[in-house]
């Protein structure tokens, strides 16, 4: 039997170190791993790989990319360690006597691996370089930015930094809290290939082995940190931004019930009702928990004391479901003595019902309200299927429209060419992927085709840029490339990767594309088109014709 220790060497369990089939070894490791680390079986099978020491194969496409992150993983955790121990020098001062006086205890701290980045803004810069990180390593990772000068240095400066931990043990992203009066408060690391805010939660690597059928979602980091300093271990927050699809999903896939706790000021009180909106679909029990006097679940269990955490545990034991919580706030801005403010009540509360998904919720919830303000159950019930019929057809409209937007390419920020030139833009994608899942391939597409050719800037930059790499002879992945594009980019570089299939046949899918790209360069603009005479326009047609035939 082998010990199985977490990285805070905590005993989790044993695993059989030898058996008779190395197969079935491996499947009870992955099989306990899932079940002490509440893991996904893909998840367990790259935790194993991690602390084995192995890479997990991705396919060759992925490579650069998968490279990229593991170098990222890499200088993250360097950069905690770094902002950890400066946070008790003298220099750390300041952000130490801020956790102090938050009331957190040197365990918490370290438990939670918090730190101090320097006033100085080339200190960690300086630090990693030193551990063999690049230049453009560092920028992608968000942990250094370039000045107008070129010269690097810190993204974050005189802050309490805040480790973003995954749910394997890697160090993904920090946030940060100043300490002056520069704003943002809050600053967080941006989008990198090895994070996105959108589909992570502060806290979640802990919080889910604590779970026991209900996490708590409060808003920021301290309130975190404080619940689970105080014995509720089973606390997340968001990372900077909203509640996402994306993290409801997670949160779906660790409990059966969650419990909202965020600020009841008029902004807490809409991020609420926000979430509730995205968690319902999820099929999740929710509660709402309202800490008294407008206080955050941090400051309501300083104020008490010793009393704090029993204080909080009685709040939490005593919170309604959002439905109440909805109706209760609906209910406060109408005097319901008042007729006319009574009909528009229970005309806004039978909308709000109607958007509950359970027959049987909206049937309570209609009785109730019919009996509590003596009015006809039929009535508030017509009104309520009203809506709801009303709102599964604005839906249909909905989805229909993001459909067509995406196919359109309207939101595209990065490659703002793409929505006009759409077929030629889709072929410039797809050899922009084959080049770098198949470098064999690439050189035949680099002889064949001149920048020239590419309708999109942003699609003929990344086919010069590879281009280049390759004339060079330098390699010509996404790791390569990455140190000439923004984090923007190079996420847009990233979901043209993930667009195309890695079973392309690459050379029938390149003879498509060029020949697409030939035939769209040989099209006219509008302004050719104004400025064209006759003969011109007479020759054009002509080749287009020639061309379907």
């Amino acid at each position: 039997m082998s010990a199985l220790k977490n990285r805070d060497g905590l005993l989790w369990g044993f695993v059989p170190s030898t058996t008779k089939n190395p197969r079935h070894s491996a499947y009870h490791q992955k099989t306990v791993i899932k079940r002490i680390e509440n893991l996904d079986y893909v998840d367990a099978v790259k935790l194993l790989a991690q602390r084995a020491g192995l890479a997990v194969p991705e396919g060759k496409s992925n490579d650069g990319l998968t490279r990229l992150r593991t170098r990222i993983y890499e200088a993250n955790r360097e950069a905690a360690k770094f902002y950890n121990k400066f946070l008790y020098t003298p220099q750390g001062k300041d952000g130490l006597d801020y956790l102090k006086g938050r009331h957190l205890t040197d365990k918490t701290i370290i438990h939670f691996g918090l730190g101090y980045s320097p006033k100085s803004r080339f200190e960690l810069v300086n630090c990693l370089k030193k551990k063999g990180f690049t230049e453009s390593e560092l920028i992608q990772a968000n942990l250094a930015n370039r000045s107008d000068k070129g010269y690097l240095f810190d993204r974050f400066s005189d802050r309490v930094m805040f480790p973003i931990i995954d749910l394997r043990g890697n160090v993904i992203a920090f946030g940060g809290r100043i300490m002056s009066d520069i704003k943002p408060k809050y600053l967080n690391t941006s989008d990198t290939p090895a994070f996105n805010k959108s589909r992570n939660l502060f806290a979640l690597q802990f919080a889910k082995n604590k779970a026991n059928g209900q996490l708590i979602l409060v808003e920021g980091y301290m309130d975190v940190i404080a619940l689970h300093q105080a014995g509720f271990e089973n606390a997340v927050a968001t990372l900077g931004t909203s509640l996402t699809n994306e993290q409801a999903t997670i949160i779906k896939r660790y409990c059966e019930e969650v419990v909202i706790c965020y600020d009841s000021d008029e902004a807490g009180q809409k991020a609420t009702s926000r979430a509730i909106s995205i968690l319902r679909p999820t099929g999740l029990r929710i509660r709402i928990l309202k800490v008294p006097s407008g206080k955050d679940p941090d400051e309501f269990i300083s104020s008490y004391g010793e009393q704090g955490p029993a204080r909080f545990r009685m709040l939490l034991e005593k919170s309604g479901n959002d439905a109440d919580y909805r109706l209760q706030n609906l209910r406060a801005k109408y005097d319901l003595d008042i007729t006319e403010q009574r009909v528009e009540f229970l005309t806004n509360a039978a909308k709000l019902i109607s958007t509950f998904e359970n027959s049987i919720e909206q049937d309570i919830y209609t009785a109730k309200l019919a009996e509590e303000l003596d009015v006809s159950k039929d009535a508030i019930s017509r009104q309520v299927q009203r809506f709801y019929k009303k709102k599964s057809r604005d839906e249909n409209i909905r989805v229909q429209r993001e459909i067509r937007d995406n196919l359109s390419a309207k939101n595209d920020r990065i490659n703002i060419e793409k929505a006009s030139n759409l077929r030629a833009a889709h072929a410039e994608e797809t050899l922009l992927a084959i080049i770098m899942y198949d470098p064999g391939a690439a050189m035949k597409i680099f002889k064949r085709l001149p920048p020239e050719k590419f309708v999109t800037s942003f699609n003929r930059k990344v086919y010069e840029t590879l281009k280049k790499h390759a004339d060079a002879g330098y390699d010509f992945t996404l790791t390569d490339i990455s140190g000439e594009f923004s984090n923007e980019e190079i996420s847009s570089i990233t979901r043209i990767l993930a667009s195309v299939p890695k079973e392309i046949n690459s050379d029938e899918a390149s003879d498509v594309c060029i020949r697409v790209l030939e035939e769209e360069a040989q099209k006219l603009t509008p302004e050719q088109k104004a400025n064209a005479d006759a003969q011109t326009l007479r020759e054009q047609i002509k080749k287009l014709k020639e061309k379907k035939k």
